[in-house]
């Protein structure tokens, strides 16, 4: 009954409160998911040019930046003429940060927000509430593709998780938010085990997290020989979902896993449906560009560094912003008939690539894949690359491991990186957290 109540009377009467608009926005969105491609596409582009034209007047930075580059919004007739516009980086943001927001908006009035900095620097963001709203849709949307719908109780597997402390606050803990905690930053059977007992008296319907701790949670579960956790929902997000992990999680729950890729900067950016075939891009509120290193478009297939630009945000524009994540695009249509295009995988962080002796680039987080599921014996293992001829191998064993599980790991990575690299492995407990909570699978220091 609290599951209705909370869809039906608690999600209405608290943005009715709040004069808010996401459950107008996620009722948008749910109609123009099925839009025909071009139709979207027009509405993305409707979007960018109202976006470029009141940051051209509005945003300091992008003023100077358009001038600087003999850059004119308003004659824009496709996505090549966007290609004149540099590249936002997070050093320009670092640098500029009060140039980027708009002169039409008073700071200390936007939600602000930082980024983790898992590449050892965070970045101060501002968004005003519109946009705040816009971004809460799409993440329903989202949900709902996973299995959860509104007012359904969540079990999440985060860092940090916060605390109610006002009355508003906890108002909306049991009224709208209804979830419950495993906080990934004590990881281990205690807590673990007392969360498996939370889940039994509250019986949450749906599952979000960082899909490494969702892994590390679900080998516990199935190691305890724990088998009635059956949610009808796992959203993984936050960091890349690896295959064996997504095949480990899906069997312990009996439940497919949701892969959802956004970031603190812009909001969802893509996500994957219920065919689980890809991830749809929110091109309603983002619009995704594919570079190469010279910043030029690659080819359908091919990977590329993403570069988003927030159709949402006015009150901080972002444009042409890079995430500093790698991906590849495909122009197919998902079978599900929505008309959002298909972001087909993600390959890692720019900084997670490591450098080989050749001069040229290798995945580390698809190294790392790789050798879990070629190697017996290992239960997590990371890649930290201190020199051009040194990689140091991070590996906590796991219940099959022997003497000849070290051998084959070297054996793997040279068949990557050959003779001229140095590989040291350190026997370790469990696998560094960064502050946020996530886990950095392949680190470059090079």
């Amino acid at each position: 009954m609290m599951e209705s109540l909370s869809r039906h009377l608690f999600y209405p009467l608290w943005d009715i409160k709040d004069r808010s608009q996401r459950l107008r926005e996620w009722q948008a969105l749910e109609k123009q998911q099925w839009w025909p491609a071009d139709r979207l596409r027009m509405l993305q582009w409707e979007r960018l040019q109202k976006l470029l034209a009141y940051s051209a007047e509005h945003s300091p930075f992008y003023r100077d930046l358009f001038q600087a580059h003999g850059v004119s919004p308003e004659t824009f007739q496709n996505p090549d003429d966007l290609l004149r516009i540099p590249v936002t980086t997070k050093s320009d943001i670092r640098n500029n940060l009060d140039r980027f927001i708009s002169d039409e908006f008073d700071r200390a009035q936007l939600v602000s927000a930082k980024t983790g900095g898992s590449t050892g620097v965070s970045l101060q963001l501002f968004f005003d509430e519109a946009c705040q709203e816009r971004r809460n849709a799409a993440q329903l949307l989202a949900d709902r593709w996973s299995g959860w719908d509104l007012g359904m109780k969540k079990a999440a597997v985060w860092g940090n998780p916060p605390v109610a402390e006002t009355l508003k606050q906890k108002l909306r803990h049991h009224l709208l938010d209804r979830t419950i905690y495993l906080d990934t930053m004590n990881l281990n059977d205690t807590t673990m085990g007392d969360f498996v007992q939370r889940w039994w008296l509250e019986q949450p319907g749906a599952v979000f997290g960082h899909a490494h701790s969702i892994f590390i949670f679900a080998c516990y579960l199935r190691d305890q020989g724990i088998t009635d956790l059956r949610p009808k929902g796992i959203v993984a997000t936050s960091m890349m979902l690896l295959d064996h992990e997504r095949k480990v999680i899906e069997q312990v729950f009996d439940c497919a896993v949701t892969n959802r890729y956004g970031c603190e900067e812009v909001g969802l950016i893509a996500c994957e449906c219920e065919r689980h075939d890809g991830m749809h891009l929110n091109i309603p509120h983002v619009y995704v560009e594919f570079l190469d290193g010279d910043n030029k478009p690659v080819k359908p297939g091919e990977p590329g560094k993403i570069v988003v630009t927030d159709l949402n945000n006015f009150a901080m524009p972002l444009i042409r912003y890079r995430v500093e994540d790698v991906g590849v695009y495909r122009e197919r249509a998902c079978s599900c008939g929505r008309g959002l295009p298909i972001l087909e995988r993600l390959e890692g962080r720019v900084a997670d690539f490591l450098k080989l002796p050749d001069g040229g680039q290798v995945a580390g987080i698809s190294l790392v894949e790789r050798t879990l599921t070629k190697v017996a014996g290992i239960e997590q293992m990371q890649l930290i690359q201190e020199a051009k001829d040194l990689i140091v191998i991070n590996r906590v064993r796991g219940k099959e491991y022997s003497e000849d599980t070290d051998k084959k790991i070297i054996e793997a990575v040279r068949e990557v990186f050959g003779d001229q690299v140095n590989l040291a492995i350190n026997d370790v407990i469990q696998i560094s957290q960064e502050p946020s909570g996530k886990y950095r699978f392949s680190i470059c220091r090079v």
